[in-house]
């Protein structure tokens, strides 16, 4: 069936895309509360006019530099290419733009493509509607190019293309990640709300671990904190096991890419690195091996089954960072009142010298776990508001609490 406006002219280019020359224009999306991480690793790429806002980071640079940050940021969700920017009052106004774009000089008519589109503060009725048109003039384009027009596939598409509208103003962009960034491509399994991956890379990095510190995650769960503090720790990249939608691209640059492989590829075995998680559960356990396994990791990171009060220290002094349960995923708030002041006992009496980060959307941690942190840094796990809580351990009073009284099982521990 055609489309609602391919028996409209067209509009003629208002402008030529700029595609192999610099500046380009990206936007990079990751998890709230880590747009500071971002902004400080893509400016070590050589990233330009770097510009934090909400859930991401704006910066300009050219091809080179948009292959690296997909290969080697860790903390970033997506990649975007900014095609450009406009004023917009009316909804034709939007198909206009968009179909005065030369789509054939971006990619192939064959693939596949997805439009997905957000908004702020926008005056459009529908985003669906808006969705809709744009993909109408992406099609409508293509036909009257070159008598072709790809197919929309929502699920698994070639080229996705984005739209963000404020009250005045959108921009349209490519996505050049593809899948989004935190599949790395390692894991295999998982246990119950598992943290995206660069989530955990960002709590890693918030904490101001460094190789070579010993950094143990004493409720690993699956072993993402674990797998990202590894491949940190050996300069792995996390992209270096997949695919990015740039490929798909008319401007991709197979050399330049293989060169960007070549250069960050590891080489030799790797080494035990002073890693260490534990889990109370077996079957954790497992999922934890087979996903470091997957990343290459099995000898790097030292795994044992223990629950986490009675764990001793594997170093005088180190790191803890972990993702214990809280209520919203285990509903059992009496037990987690319970666990938690037992944890912070268990750290004061084993752990003094060391610095504990704990991520969690339960807010009473810090009442309940009897330790004053030094930090409390606002993240966001999904739509779910938490907290990174740092503290430094010392040696202190073991004082009963009656909740203590009714004693705990500490089941249920792993997450990661």
């Amino acid at each position: 069936m055609a489309s609602r406006a391919s028996q409209r002219p067209v509009a003629a280019p208002a402008y030529r895309i700029q595609r192999t020359q610099s500046p380009l224009r990206f936007f990079a999306s990751c998890p709230r509360g880590l747009e500071p991480i971002l902004a400080a690793e893509l400016s070590s790429f050589g990233a330009g006019e770097v510009k934090e806002v909400d859930a991401g980071v704006g910066f300009s640079g050219d091809w080179r530099l948009c292959y690296r940050a997909n290969l080697e940021s860790r903390v970033a969700s997506r990649i975007l290419w900014q095609l450009g920017e406009w004023s917009y009052g009316r909804e034709e106004d939007i198909y206009q733009r968009a179909a005065a774009l030369p789509w054939s000089e971006l990619f192939d008519p064959r693939l596949t493509i997805r439009v997905k589109v957000s908004a702020i503060g926008s005056p459009l009725r529908s985003l669906d509607f808006i969705t809709l048109r744009i993909k109408d003039a992406v099609c409508d384009r293509f036909r009257a190019d070159t008598g072709a027009r790809p197919d929309v596939d929502t699920t698994e598409p070639d080229v996705r293309i984005h739209a963000f509208f404020e009250s005045a103003r959108f921009a349209l962009y490519l996505d050049t990640s593809g899948e989004a960034l935190f599949k790395r491509g390692w894991r295999q399994t998982q246990g119950d709300a598992p943290l995206r991956e660069n989530l955990a890379a960002g709590i890693v990095a918030l904490t101001g671990w460094r190789p070579g510190v010993p950094l143990l995650d004493p409720m690993c769960g699956s072993g993402t904190l674990l797998v990202e503090a590894a491949m940190m720790a050996l300069g792995m990249p996390p992209g270096g096991s997949r695919s990015f939608g740039f490929q798909a691209l008319r401007s991709f640059d197979a050399r330049l890419w293989e060169s960007l492989r070549v250069q960050t590829r590891r080489q030799g075995s790797v080494p035990a690195l002073p890693i260490f998680g534990a889990d109370l559960y077996g079957e954790q356990l497992k999922l934890a091996r087979a996903n470091l396994a997957a990343a290459g990791l099995q000898e790097a990171v030292s795994l044992k089954q223990a629950n986490v009060l009675e764990l001793p220290a594997p170093a005088k002094s180190g790191i803890i960072v972990t993702n214990p349960p809280y209520g919203v995923r285990l509903g059992d708030q009496q037990e987690l009142a319970t666990f938690y002041p037992k944890l912070g006992d268990a750290l004061k009496a084993k752990y003094a010298g060391w610095s504990a980060w704990i991520f969690t959307g339960d807010l009473r941690l810090p009442k309940l776990i009897g330790l004053k942190p030094s930090r409390r840094i606002p993240l966001y796990n999904g739509a779910l508001e938490c907290r990174l809580y740092g503290f430094e351990i010392v040696a202190g009073s073991m004082r009963r609490r009656p909740s203590e009284e009714s004693g705990l099982s500490s089941e249920k521990q792993g997450r990661g």
